[in-house]
């Protein structure tokens, strides 16, 4: 703990640069000096002050199962590590190298929706649109800190056990922008919650968010599904008390993928790598040794949707070496009943949209 504040503190100018930078250039957008574009369709942004870790992705995947059997929805992402540029509709048989890892398990899971990437949004918007012109309504990926667009909806998260008004700006902490930046959001999601969650700790996670006016807070928690090995999604792998589990994964935090995990299995090995880590060949032979080492006569390998995206590019390898490795999903659930409240949101915002 105390090497931790003194490595804060040692950062802090860094951090103290940093945001000063942040300031000139949202006081430019302020001041109308750098124009931010609007468009004449709904664009309902998904992002967070944070790095990472947030759970965007899963609540993208709640606003597409919501809507895209009424309407024509698209994604738009900056396709985080990709070795690719400019503009692409991504296609189920990229590779996450190609369209980064979120965006290919997006394509994969709606394939009716279309899925784009571009690292410009002011630019990767027109070209969608131009190119799909059926498009009714666009989700923005990660784009609460890109100002070049404004989005008719903005959605922040903050993760229950690491909220944004305990972070510090980079890189003495996680903040992207100053904490005062969460009044341009709309919407306030306090993720990764507890299932437990009492109306206690509800109000006085509010209190502490202090939401302005205009601002509804939401409460999730993830619901995780049944394992299923990643080349056949028929085979599923119920877990239990006599499973040992050596959980392989390159997220952002893995404390609340682990505290569903422990509970379940008989015993969890945690092999862990930076966050969308591009795994080589070297990584497999490591994981397969580890594998290997697990004294047990009933043990898999489990691992996230998203690092799933990024094992493909081994496959020949995996069931070379007969390694099970199950992908463990998840979705979105609001707390307190709230859902259909959030839903009706969504719903209204789009139904009211005037260009």
């Amino acid at each position: 703990m105390l090497d931790n504040i003194i490595v804060k503190l040692l950062l802090s100018p860094l951090a103290l640069l940093y945001g000063l930078g942040i300031s000139l250039r949202n006081g430019m957008y302020n001041a109308g000096l750098i124009r931010s574009v609007k468009f004449n369709l709904p664009v309902i942004s998904v992002g967070n002050l944070s790095v990472g870790g947030a759970g965007k992705t899963p609540h993208i995947e709640y606003l597409l199962r919501l809507l895209h059997h009424y309407i024509e929805v698209a994604t738009l992402s900056r396709g985080y590590k990709r070795n690719t540029t400019g503009y692409l509709d991504v296609l189920a048989e990229h590779n996450a190298s190609e369209v980064g890892d979120e965006p290919l398990q997006f394509r994969r899971k709606f394939p009716d929706v279309t899925v784009t990437v571009c690292e410009n949004r002011a630019y990767g918007i027109p070209q969608m649109v131009g190119r799909h012109p059926e498009i009714q309504a666009i989700l923005l990926d990660d784009a609460f800190q890109h100002r070049a667009v404004t989005p008719g909806l903005n959605i922040m998260l903050t993760e229950y056990g690491r909220p944004f008004f305990k972070d510090f700006l980079l890189p003495a902490g996680r903040l992207r922008e100053w904490r005062s930046a969460y009044r341009r959001a709309d919407v306030l999601i306090v993720s990764k919650c507890p299932a437990d969650l009492t109306l206690e700790q509800k109000n006085k996670m509010i209190e502490q968010l202090a939401p302005f006016a205009h601002q509804q807070v939401f409460f999730t928690q993830y619901v995780y599904g049944t394992p299923y090995y990643m080349f056949n999604q028929s085979y599923i792998k119920v877990l239990d008390k006599d499973t040992d589990v050596q959980l392989l994964s390159a997220i952002a935090g893995t404390d609340y993928l682990l505290s569903y995990l422990e509970p379940k299995v008989a015993t969890v090995t945690s092999q862990e790598y930076a966050d969308h880590h591009n795994f080589s060949t070297e990584d497999l032979y490591d994981i397969r040794g580890q594998f290997l080492r697990l004294d047990s006569p009933n043990k898999i390998i489990v691992t996230t949707e998203k690092d799933a995206m990024r094992l493909e590019a081994h496959r020949e390898y995996i069931q070379k070496e007969d390694l099970p490795i199950f992908v463990l999903p998840i979705e979105v659930a609001f707390l307190f009943d709230e859902g259909p409240k959030f839903d009706q949101l969504i719903q209204n915002y789009l139904l009211n949209f005037k260009v």
